[in-house]
């Protein structure tokens, strides 16, 4: 039985890689950080009681700022593969903690590649880099395209990215990035703007909510479906080389398009009002707020500047030959299906019936190791008739 340490995982990514790797017949230890109330929501359905015979899953109590406790779990966990998750993640937030950004989400990586090199243990790792990364450079962005970020989250990701190829040179750990692009799911944070978009129209259509916040609508990014990004992350450790791979879909849509295509969705007609935005509704100026509204009978879209990042990054879109040509992989789960699923899944959430799309769509791509955990078998069954 091969085991797997997992750092994040209580996040999107880690408690669908823990599901995909215990449906692997993987022992899976991960890291959560001690908090007073209970973060674990995202693998209740998965979790069991230690003390239970055959219990798979293992959590344990670590930080990525605690150096010793790295190392100490190497020593006892002895893990085949470690998957390196876990960083402070939210690219506007950075702006606002910088210094704990760099910390956590560049030095973090370093303390752990530092502690599997002084264990000695041969493991497999990987490192959840990211498209932000590439920054300012132009698209589409591939693995020799130059870094050119633009947030404190991106510069740490950058240092992180090249200590791995660093350990990977100079001590020949099988250590591999993966440049992941946007990648979403009904178990995205609230606060990333494809679960805020999909989980206030729900919350909006069920009368729990008045009115949706949100910043720039014209930068392009390339949404993937998180399930299929960590069957890529298992892939890439499983190779005989490690190697660094671009992971997306090869289209990017703007946050424009997302909102436009999760309000049509669910049948709701839009329109641009407000005096501070142009025909095309662009906020013409950034300096007062709730200058322009996206109005659609009870929606309500309002622009709210504080959103606006310092540094914008316009456009991001992968080029992932190499990952379909050396992994045998691409993407089935595509755009107009992600917001399908999304919407889906929030509007059950709410108590809603959904037009059932997008779980037809899972249904259809055979996603059998996951359970996406926001609503029960009954209310799936029931939406679809």
């Amino acid at each position: 039985m091969k085991k797997a340490l997992i750092t994040g995982i209580t996040g999107q990514d880690g408690s669908y890689l823990a599901e995909l790797l215990l449906s692997k017949g993987y022992e899976v230890h991960g890291i959560i950080r001690r908090a007073s109330t209970f973060n674990t929501h995202r693998i209740d359905h998965i979790y069991v009681d230690p003390h239970t015979s055959g219990a798979k899953i293992h959590l344990h109590y670590g930080d990525l700022s605690d150096p010793g406790l790295m190392t100490e779990m190497m020593y006892n966990i002895k893990p085949d593969e470690v998957y390196h998750l876990g960083a402070q993640s939210h690219v506007r937030v950075s702006f606002d903690m910088p210094e704990y950004t760099g910390d956590i989400t560049g030095l973090g990586t370093t303390r752990l590649l530092e502690a599997i090199r002084r264990s000695g243990i041969k493991t497999r790792f990987y490192q959840a880099s990211s498209s932000e990364m590439f920054g300012a450079a132009l698209a589409p962005q591939g693995e020799g395209t130059p870094f050119q970020p633009r947030s404190p989250y991106a510069i740490a990701k950058v240092y992180a990215y090249w200590m791995v190829v660093n350990y990977r040179e100079a001590y020949k750990i099988h250590a591999s990035n993966g440049i992941l692009f946007n990648h979403e799911s009904p178990r995205r944070g609230e606060v990333f703007v494809t679960r805020k978009i999909t989980r206030a129209i729900a919350n909006i259509l069920a009368g729990k909510e008045k009115k949706l916040y949100l910043g720039a609508l014209d930068t392009k990014r390339d949404w993937g479906f998180a399930p299929e990004f960590v069957q890529v992350m298992w892939l890439m450790v499983q190779q005989d080389r490690p190697d660094d791979y671009v992971v997306g879909t090869g289209v990017s849509y703007s946050v424009r398009e997302f909102l436009e295509s999760a309000l049509q969705y669910t049948g709701v007609e839009i329109e641009w009002i407000g005096k501070g935005v142009d025909e095309k509704g662009r906020i013409k100026s950034y300096k007062t707020p709730y200058q322009g509204a996206l109005k659609s009978g009870s929606v309500v879209v309002e622009i709210d500047p504080k959103y606006f990042r310092p540094t914008e990054v316009d456009r991001l879109e992968a080029d992932i030959r190499k990952a379909k040509d050396r992994l045998g992989w691409q993407p089935q789960v595509l755009f107009s299906d992600l917001v399908k699923v999304m919407v889906d899944h929030d509007m059950l959430r709410v108590g809603l019936k959904p037009p059932g799309d997008g779980i037809k769509i899972l249904q259809k791509k055979d996603f059998g190791w996951t359970n996406h955990a926001v609503a029960s078998q009954e209310q799936i069954k029931e939406s679809i008739g």
